[in-house]
């Protein structure tokens, strides 16, 4: 016999494989005495975080853990008796409640859930990994934004705003404040109508397009189209009406023309490749040679020219009385 196995107090070695015995599993690797299965409780060391836990929890559930403590595996310890497990103790805790109790509250940040759903792979816990993805598929499907619509709130804003991307931008100014006469009966139902085209077209285009919300302008309702950094066109819906005696401002509704613009503004897109289907419908002609390929950027920036509009409100001299709309 050795010296160490004839004097017990002898210290045990720093780190020790846990080896099968006559005791109930793990009670070698944790030093324990056999008492009743309630109370034989483990002490488990996970990446610096300590836990108090029973066999009974360990080894209820199928799982990497009922093997460890089922004498399948070895089970290193320090002196301490403390079970060494070599990884993040961040969300251990969960893991023990949900082998507990068999559910669990989930995080609610996307991020900690996808660091719950790694662990739960790791220590093979089934039912908290499918809890796990059909929470993050959930959140895929009901919280992610489809567009994101900045809004503007100063010049230097919607500058930098502009010079940060490469896609053409559609701005939609609506203040309804910034108007000194009186609105005409239709004039807020349009000016909800221009409010309500403008999402239809950010959730149309959003992958395409950078939609731009301003509350801060001079004008009342006013749409803006931007390309390659420089506007390229704008509609302005609002003009003066002149009734007796008073003058009225009128928000107007030109949908065809906003969608019109907004079609245009897609020539400024970075090229994406030649579409199948519109190659298949033009017979190629999309794909022709460098001369065809000229006079097609000639016709197109001629087109560019003709888009370019601005409307501005006229005001008349004459006395009141007659009733006069003015548009350009």
């Amino acid at each position: 016999m050795s010296a160490q196995a004839s004097d017990p107090a002898a210290p045990a070695p720093a780190l020790e494989a846990a080896k099968p015995s006559g005791l109930e599993p793990g009670a070698a690797a944790c030093g324990l005495k056999p008492l009743t299965p309630n109370s034989k409780y483990v002490k488990l060391n996970v990446g610096g975080s300590l836990h108090y836990t029973t066999l009974r929890t360990l080894t209820g559930q199928d799982s990497m853990l009922k093997a460890m403590f089922s004498g399948r595996a070895e089970v290193l310890t320090d002196a301490g008796g403390w079970v060494l497990i070599d990884r993040s103790g961040r969300h251990f805790g969960t893991i023990l409640n949900y082998l507990r109790d068999g559910s669990v509250p989930l995080p609610e940040s996307t991020r900690e859930l996808g660091e719950l759903l790694g662990e739960a792979r790791y220590y093979l816990v089934q039912g908290l990994i499918e809890d796990c993805q059909l929470a993050l598929q959930q959140k895929r499907e009901h919280l992610s934004p489809l567009c994101l619509i900045p809004m503007v709130t100063s010049p230097r804003e919607e500058q930098q705003l502009l010079a940060s991307t490469s896609k053409p931008v559609v701005k939609l100014l609506h203040n309804r404040s910034n108007n000194k006469y009186s609105y005409t009966s239709t004039s807020d139902d349009n000016l909800l109508k221009n409010i309500e085209l403008f999402d239809k077209l950010a959730l149309r285009f959003h992958g395409r397009l950078l939609f731009l919300k301003d509350v801060l302008g001079d004008e009342i309702c006013c749409w803006s189209f931007y390309g390659q950094g420089r506007k390229i066109a704008e509609v302005c819906c609002t003009s003066i009406v002149y009734a007796t005696e008073k003058k009225q401002t009128k928000v107007e509704f030109p949908e065809a023309r906003i969608f019109e613009e907004t079609l245009n503004i897609l020539i400024y897109e970075t090229p994406r490749g030649p579409d199948p289907a519109l190659l298949e419908a033009t017979g190629g002609a999309a794909g022709g040679g460098g001369t065809g390929r000229g006079e097609d950027e000639e016709s197109r920036e001629h087109r560019v020219r003709r888009i370019h509009v601005r409307r501005h409100i006229t005001h008349d001299e004459r006395p009141h009385g007659q009733q006069i709309v003015f548009k350009d």
